[in-house]
């Protein structure tokens, strides 16, 4: 009599091999994930570079183009950071008008501003005001004198950089100058090395961003 096959030690089997198909499926799953994931990495990357290696070539155009003019005395450039001081020879003393020499070496640069801001959505720009740290001791309401009306260094630091964003964003749409923002530090952030009582502290400093797109901003660009 012949032995009848085991139904159980079958279908034992078949589920083995159906587990081991799932698994299988599973780490290939894995696998195509971290292959995308690297790809995104490498992507982020190169358009990281490739922006970067843009803003240093803006920044080298407008520094040559303040050495030219000779205006180089105005403007600081800090190409490794990506930014732009503007120092105090800018601005009256106690005051956020701008002169005459600055103005002009400003609306130069403004240009380069909308070619920034233009070339991509994920640029922006930060207008920052500092001071030394001697205090206020009256206020100041002659707007018309003074271009602002302040109190305390960070009011006038916010006023210099404000007066400092109309010139550099005179190119620019509304949608793009929203990216163009304005902030006021007062004393809080003397330079390194100097006492903060320095006039050197007496400064706009214009800040270069850019980031990679977001997955949801690349998905809306295909």
């Amino acid at each position: 009599m012949k032995d009848k096959p085991n139904e159980w030690i079958s279908i034992s089997d078949l589920m083995a091999g159906v587990m081991a198909v799932v698994m299988l499926m599973l780490v290939l799953s894995v696998l195509q994930n971290k292959v995308a994931d690297v790809k995104r990495e490498q992507e982020k990357n190169s358009g990281q570079a490739a922006a970067q290696q843009k803003l240093n070539a803006m920044m080298h155009s407008m520094q040559q183009e303040m050495v030219d003019q000779g205006d180089a005395a105005l403007v600081g450039f800090d190409i490794a950071s990506g930014k732009i001081t503007l120092r105090d020879k800018i601005f009256a003393r106690g005051s956020a008008c701008i002169t005459d020499q600055a103005r002009d070496a400003l609306a130069r640069l403004a240009p380069r501003i909308q070619a920034f801001v233009s070339g991509s959505t994920n640029t922006q720009v930060f207008v920052e005001g500092h001071t030394d740290n001697i205090s206020v001791n009256n206020p100041v309401v002659d707007y018309t004198r003074f271009c602002t009306v302040y109190d305390d260094n960070y009011t006038l630091s916010a006023a210099r950089a404000r007066e400092a964003r109309k010139l550099l964003i005179a190119n620019l749409n509304d949608q793009q100058s929203h990216r163009v923002i304005v902030a006021g530090f007062g004393d809080s952030q003397p330079l390194k090395g100097i006492s903060p009582s320095d006039e050197r502290n007496r400064r706009v400093e214009v800040q270069f961003l850019t980031h990679a797109p977001s997955r949801q901003e690349q998905g809306s660009a295909l």
